[in-house]
């Protein structure tokens, strides 16, 4: 059998068993294994899955991933993040629309914390849409902002995934959360002008605060700044003295968990159950992740042994004469297909063996091309009919908020963020101006 029939028969095996329901890591990791058995026998599949094993357990910034994880989950059960909501409900309730825009605000700061969109959304559909809901504001509206919000997670460093592809693509950890700091505050920009445009054409999708919930003393307002100023200390804690190089990558990512755990003592927040359940989840999330990367380095190994990238190389670009742009559209437009049924996880590991040493022969600069990843998986979230971010909603909304109603939110904040894509594709500097202004 051709080695390009071996590639795709192991490719449409592993989404076979995707859509049975099987694990990710567990479909990806049994093709992988079953097919280098096959191929290399005992001795070459058992020295593929173990050099996969060792080179996980060697990369030294893997170490960061835990301790975002345990940072975003201390201030999401010690409840920062509503100190973050009732700041936003002060100072932006004279404005129309404005508790909306300051709900586009917590997410990005929630972002900061977390890194999973997850966090964002759990945070946002239960603090959030409560009270935008109890103030009269637009039920669509209110859901759409909260979907678009909590995606930006994935996004804004210390975005989680892009920590996945930095391990994948074999690129800096560094330079890929810089890179994705100017997109991700610039989406969050267009989702604010587009929710105040909104609400100033149709005031009733978003009425002011009346006075007397914003009547209260300076003094009150600006301790409510300062308790929800405390998420970007610990952000800058975190950031600063890694851009200065004054630590590294890990070292900055235990600076950011300690900050944060001191702080919830601090504040009187940081009880057992509080610290149990962090470590807890903390722990369950990197283990699939780690399993889930295992999994997807023994496909790639399987993948580059076949030369399966070369092969679809040489289809694109000599056997059909695409053009190099055609192609990554093209690879884009597949991210939104598989979005409707696979997180961006599960999306990554699927197709990097193919896409990212693809895009780098086609002269397309990596780290670029991990912020166009993101967005597109972030636009795949919230693309029926099975997008991730629209179940999670629909798990997390109240019972007035029907799946329908979830459908006809997201399609405004969908076409912002296809915008928002369009730029960055277009203007590459938008991604990749930080990166070069602090590396050089």
């Amino acid at each position: 059998m051709p080695y390009e029939m071996i590639a795709l028969f192991m490719f449409a095996t592993m989404m076979v068993m995707l859509f049975t329901g099987q694990r990710v890591f567990g479909a990806i990791g049994f093709v992988a294994v079953i097919a280098a058995l096959l191929l290399w026998g005992d001795r070459g599949g058992f020295d593929i899955a173990f050099a996969s094993a060792i080179k996980l357990m060697k990369w030294y910034p893997l170490l960061t991933l835990p301790m975002f994880i345990f940072m975003g989950y201390v201030m999401s059960e010690s409840r920062i993040a509503d100190d973050l909501y009732k700041m936003f409900h002060v100072w932006m309730g004279p404005v129309r629309g404005g508790l909306a825009i300051g709900t586009i605000g917590l997410m990005v700061l929630v972002s900061a914390m977390n890194g999973l969109s997850v966090a964002g959304m759990a945070i946002g559909a239960t603090i959030a849409l409560p009270e935008l809901l109890r103030r009269g504001y637009d039920k669509i509206m209110v859901t759409g902002v909260i979907q678009a919000g909590s995606s930006l997670g994935i996004l804004v460093p210390p975005s989680v995934v892009l920590v996945l592809y930095a391990m994948i693509a074999r690129q800096p950890v560094g330079q890929l959360w810089l890179a994705g700091i100017v997109p991700g505050l610039m989406m969050a920009t267009m989702f604010v002008i587009y929710i105040y445009v909104r609400c100033r054409v149709q005031p009733h999708l978003g009425p002011v605060l009346p006075a007397s919930e914003r009547a209260m003393p300076m003094r009150e307002k600006l301790r409510l700044l300062r308790a929800g100023l405390l998420p970007l200390f610990i952000f800058a804690a975190m950031m600063v003295p890694f851009v200065n190089g004054w630590t590294s990558l890990v070292e900055s990512s235990a600076i950011g968990a300690m900050t944060a755990f001191m702080a919830a003592v601090l504040k009187g927040r940081m009880t057992k159950a509080v610290f149990e359940t962090s470590v807890r989840m903390t722990l369950g999330i990197s283990c699939m992740f780690m399993w889930i990367i295992l999994a997807a380095l023994a496909f790639g190994a399987v993948f580059d042994g076949l030369g399966a990238v070369k092969a679809i190389d040489s289809l694109f670009t000599q056997k059909l004469g695409l053009d190099p742009w055609m192609i990554l559209i093209l690879m884009q437009l597949s991210f939104i297909v598989m979005g409707t049924f696979l997180d961006d996880t599960a999306m990554l590991v699927i197709v990097a063996p193919l896409y990212v040493p693809l895009v780098g022969a086609l002269g397309f600069d990596l780290i670029w091309y991990g912020v166009l990843y993101t967005i597109t998986t972030q636009i795949a979230y919230m693309t029926p009919p099975f997008g991730y971010n629209l179940f999670l909603m629909r798990a997390m909304a109240p019972p007035e908020i029907t799946l329908r109603d979830i459908y006809r939110s997201i399609l405004p904040f969908v076409l912002v963020m296809a915008l928002a894509l369009a730029l960055v594709m277009i203007f590459p500097q938008i991604a990749l101006w930080l990166p070069q202004l602090v590396y050089g």
